[in-house]
């Protein structure tokens, strides 16, 4: 008898033991431990990050910690951290929220357009996702990876063409760079090379005429009719007289730095730039700018006509007047000079 009430004293601890391990797997694994109000939150682990790291990031999410550490070291997530962004809900349990943050990497949408030079593309880029603009930069102006893809330091811009992509947060620096190659030679396809072919022109002269356009004329329906004014003048040896490459050549100098120039002057001709399109004949060397997408389709899609000359409709902003005569053209430029002197625009 002594001997059953000791195994029934022996059973009865073993299942309270049992159900205090039970009760804490399933607080560990199966209760909500989310302590924010919102519908989700997220999460970025960086690249060679610890589960530290991840721990500090979390604290502020969870309700319980220690649960979660419990289970994080029994699934062996602490050695085994991912990179990425992650999302975890409102109401999930330790379990999910370890699955979510192991194996769910999230990709996140970028955009960029309007950017001036790799400099400011980098910015721009290193605000969306891990890589920072430092080795963005150095991916971007890699001399070997330009040559073996046909650009150099003055056309390397073109390569990125201004639209939104999706790309995984913790994506390097040569990761971006190289999706976006594959991104230019998918844009480049055969419909587009013959016609930049018809055009005599090679794709990086394309974003380079491109370039002059959008900086003219943000106007989409009127790209067209700039891009065909500056093929004319290609076509016949003219020089292009584009104010955007004064400009671009000007705030390359110290003096220009800082500062906005508003009405191109004689002086601005003088530049000894090879970006002087007032000096030198044919296109300047690489882009001004980035292109929107509308100019690069504009310059490949001209408007066929006999303008040589535009100048600023000072009665409609944004947009320009075209001539065929430079006699014609001299009484819209003046007209647009005496607007720039009425409003106080001197340089």
């Amino acid at each position: 008898m002594y001997i059953k009430k000791i195994l029934w004293a022996i059973a009865i601890i073993g299942l309270i033991i049992f159900g205090v391990i039970a009760y804490f797997i399933y607080g560990a694994m199966f209760q909500p431990n989310t302590a924010f109000s919102n519908d989700k939150a997220y999460i970025y682990i960086p690249t060679d990050a610890n589960y530290t790291h991840v721990r500090e990031q979390l604290k502020p999410l969870l309700k319980d910690m220690g649960t979660f550490d419990a289970l994080a070291s029994q699934k062996k997530y602490t050695a085994n951290i991912k990179a990425g962004r992650f999302v975890i809900s409102k109401g999930m349990n330790n379990n999910e929220i370890i699955n979510s943050i192991r194996s769910q990497n999230l990709p996140v949408k970028i955009a960029f357009n309007n950017q001036h030079n790799l400099e400011d593309l980098a910015g721009r880029i290193s605000k969306q996702i891990e890589a920072d603009s430092t080795s963005l930069i150095a991916a971007m102006t890699d001399t070997a990876f330009l040559n073996e893809n046909g650009f150099n330091q003055a056309t390397a811009l073109g390569m990125y063409l201004p639209d939104t992509y999706e790309f995984y947060w913790n994506t390097s620096a040569k990761g971006f760079r190289d999706k976006m190659l594959k991104a230019y030679q998918k844009f480049w396809n055969e419909d587009r090379m013959a016609k930049a072919t018809a055009l005599n022109l090679s794709p990086n002269e394309v974003m380079t005429v491109a370039s002059i356009v959008y900086e003219e004329s943000k106007q989409k329906e009127e790209q067209p009719r700039v891009a065909g004014v500056y093929l004319n003048r290609l076509r016949i040896g003219m020089k292009l007289d584009a104010d955007p490459t004064l400009k671009f050549a000007a705030y390359q100098l110290p003096k220009y730095k800082n500062t906005v120039i508003r009405r191109v002057l004689n002086v601005h001709k003088e530049i000894d730039s090879p970006y002087n399109t007032y000096k030198n004949a044919g296109l300047p060397p690489g882009l001004i700018a980035m292109p929107d997408l509308s100019a690069i389709d504009a310059v490949l899609n001209p408007e066929k006509h006999g303008y040589y000359y535009f100048a600023v409709d000072v009665k409609r902003p944004g947009y320009h007047k075209f001539a065929k005569s430079l006699q014609q053209h001299n009484v819209n430029a003046r007209a647009y000079q005496r607007y720039l002197s009425s409003q106080g625009i001197n340089r």
